[in-house]
C-alpha cells in the first residue's frame, strides 16, 4: 500500500494490519525541528483514526534512527524569549504525548545513534528492536540544557537510577546496556556474523507483530490501556474496584464473547488471520 510522503515522513497503512511512521530526513541523520515535530503528532492522529491497524513500527531512513534536535532549530530556539521557548517545548510534550498513548502498540525499529529527543520516542513506543551497533545518548547536559519534556517517559522506561546516572553523565551506552535497562525489547544479531549489522530490523521485529496481530484488536487495545492506568495508580480500593470494572466489560463484549467460545470449543477466534493474510 502507497504510503503518504510529506517533507520529513512516510507513513500510512503498509499492510492491512500494519501501519507504518517513517522518519524520513537522512541527510540529517533524521534530526527533527518545529516542521518535523509538526507533522509527526499530525500524522499519529490520522494513523490513530485508520480502521483495522493493529500494529505501528516507528523506523526511519538512513544509517541513523535519529540525531535528536536539528542544530538549527535549537539555534533558533536560543534567540527566543522564555514564552516562545515554553510554546515550542510544549509542541514536543505533545508529540510525546500522542506516541505514548497512541492506542495500538508501538514497536521501534532503530539503527545507529539516537540521541537526545530521539531517545525519548524509543521510550514512549511499547517495544523496540535496535541493531547490535546502535547507540543512545540522552547528550542534553552537554550543551547546558537538560532532557525536560521526554524524561517522564524515559525515567518509566529505564527506571530513576539510571536516569540519575545518564541525565547528568550525558555518557553514549549501546544496544546491550539500553537491553539491560528496559528502554530496548531486543537486538537483532545477525544469523551471518556476530559482528555483522542485520540486513533488517523487521525480521527480528516479525514474531512481536505476529503475536500482536494473533490477538483480540480490541484487547490488545485494552490492555495497553490497563498498563498504562495501572502505572499511575496506588493499589487502592479504587483500583481495585476499576481493574473489576475492566474485565467484566471487556468479557461481555462482542470479541471477549467470540475469545471465550472459541477456546472452550478448540477453533481459532474470527479475528486472527491465516499466517498469509495481510502480510
Amino acid at each position: 500500500m502507497p504510503l503518504t510522503q510529506t517533507e520529513f515522513l512516510a507513513y500510512g497503512a503498509e499492510s492491512d494490519y500494519v501501519g507504518v511512521l517513517r522518519l524520513n530526513r537522512p541527510e540529517l541523520h533524521n534530526a527533527f525541528g518545529d516542521l518535523m515535530i509538526a507533522e509527526l503528532i499530525k500524522a499519529l492522529d490520522e494513523l490513530a483514526a485508520l480502521p483495522g491497524l493493529r500494529v505501528l513500527l516507528l523506523e526511519s531512513t538512513g544509517k541513523n534512527f535519529s540525531a535528536g534536535a536539528d542544530l538549527n532549530w535549537m539555534r533558533a530556539m536560543a534567540q527566543k524569549d522564555y514564552q516562545q521557548n515554553l510554546t515550542d517545548a510544549g509542541a514536543l510534550a505533545l508529540l510525546m504525548e500522542k506516541l505514548n498513548s497512541f492506542p495500538l502498540p508501538v514497536i521501534a525499529l532503530v539503527q545507529g545513534a539516537a540521541f537526545g529527543g530521539a531517545v525519548g520516542l524509543v521510550a514512549c513506543c511499547d517495544m523496540a528492536v535496535a541493531t547490535p551497533k546502535a547507540s543512545f545518548c540522552l547528550s542534553e547536559v552537554k550543551i547546558g540544557l537538560i532532557p525536560a519534556v521526554i524524561s517522564p517517559y524515559v525515567v518509566r522506561a529505564i527506571g530513576e537510577r539510571a536516569s540519575r546516572r545518564y541525565f547528568t553523565t550525558a555518557e553514549r551506552f549501546d544496544a546491550a546496556t539500553a537491553l539491560q535497562l528496559g528502554l530496548i525489547s531486543e537486538i537483532a544479531v545477525s544469523e551471518i556474523a556476530s559482528n555483522e549489522e542485520p540486513s533488517d530490523l523487521r525480521a527480528k521485529a516479525q514474531p512481536l507483530i505476529d503475536a500482536i496481530i494473533a490477538n483480540s484488536p480490541q484487547a490488545v487495545v485494552a490492555a495497553k490501556a490497563l498498563v498504562a492506568y495501572v502505572a499511575d495508580q496506588p493499589l487502592s480500593a479504587d483500583t481495585i474496584a476499576e481493574t473489576s470494572r475492566r474485565i467484566a466489560a471487556i468479557r461481555v463484549s462482542a470479541e471477549g464473547q467470540e475469545g471465550l467460545t472459541a477456546f472452550l470449543d478448540k477453533r481459532t477466534p474470527a479475528w486472527q488471520p491465516s499466517l498469509s493474510e495481510g502480510q
